[in-house]
């Protein structure tokens, strides 16, 4: 069985002192779901002051990006290494990072082999823009996107990974995939290049979260499809009751 896992990205959001005091407030909302993984996302700079805070209590940390390589000349990145024994996951791939910062397939690939080597678990984007989902072209770019990000690995690394299906169109916008679009993409076109590159078993295993203008309303009639393995949220994640009704729904 699939654990469903939600991840919330805090995004370029919360001083230091603000992330402690959300973790604070999130770790007394969220212990009790242990049947979900359960992890938050802040900025680079509060990672080291938050761990503490999680430490002990069946939270996971994340990091929001990260570089492919161990070290080097690369001004105001964050290396592999430098996460590792700070933080459990890091997200790969995000929409914004690929629309702002020119990430590519290729970069992504690079960067989940690097978190793989060092015992980080990607989660890794993948997702439409609004041009391509209005020309029919989302089963195209979901299938090319997944296939780029995952040469070269293994079934076995494979499934270290999980994978959140962002439609860009969706994301801060208030306009979420419907429960069953959302469903048919992950089933069909990201599981169904999951089990082309390695097996129908693999891509059964493998988790696979939507993410995009989940809240607290539509969280149930997501996570209740049978494809969607639990979500990874932006803003309603820096609300706590939203982000602990979401949690809750992930659970049933």
């Amino acid at each position: 069985m699939r654990i469903p896992l939600v991840a919330g990205n805090w995004k370029m959001n919360k001083t230091i002192a603000e992330a402690v005091a959300l973790s604070r407030e999130l770790v007394k909302e969220l212990q009790p779901f242990t049947s979900v993984e359960r992890v938050i996302c802040p900025p680079f700079v509060a990672l080291a002051a938050v761990a503490p805070e999680l430490a002990g209590t069946g939270l996971g940390l994340g990091a929001q990006n990260m570089h492919w390589e161990k070290s080097g000349a690369f001004t105001g990145e964050v290396a592999p290494p430098m996460l590792t024994g700070l933080c459990q996951y890091v997200i790969i791939g995000h929409s914004e990072r690929r629309q702002y910062f020119a990430e590519t397939d290729e970069t992504v690939n690079k960067k989940i082999k690097a978190a793989l080597a060092h015992s980080l678990t990607p989660i890794v984007c993948v997702g439409e823009n609004l041009a391509e989902n209005e020309a029919g072209q989302t089963a195209a770019v979901v299938t090319r996107q997944t296939q780029g990000a995952y040469a070269g690995l293994s079934a076995e690394e494979a499934l270290k990974t999980v994978i959140a299906y962002e439609p860009i169109w969706a994301i801060g916008t208030g306009k979420a995939a419907t429960p069953a679009g959302a469903n048919a993409v992950i089933g069909l076109n990201i599981r169904g290049a999951v089990a082309n590159l390695y097996s129908a078993a693999t891509a059964d295993a493998l988790r696979i979260l939507y993410g995009g203008s989940v809240t607290a309303a539509n969280a149930v009639d997501l996570m209740t499809q049978p494809d969607i393995d639990g979500a990874l949220v932006g803003g309603a994640s820096l609300k706590v009751a939203e982000f602990t009704a979401i949690v809750k729904a992930a659970g049933k």
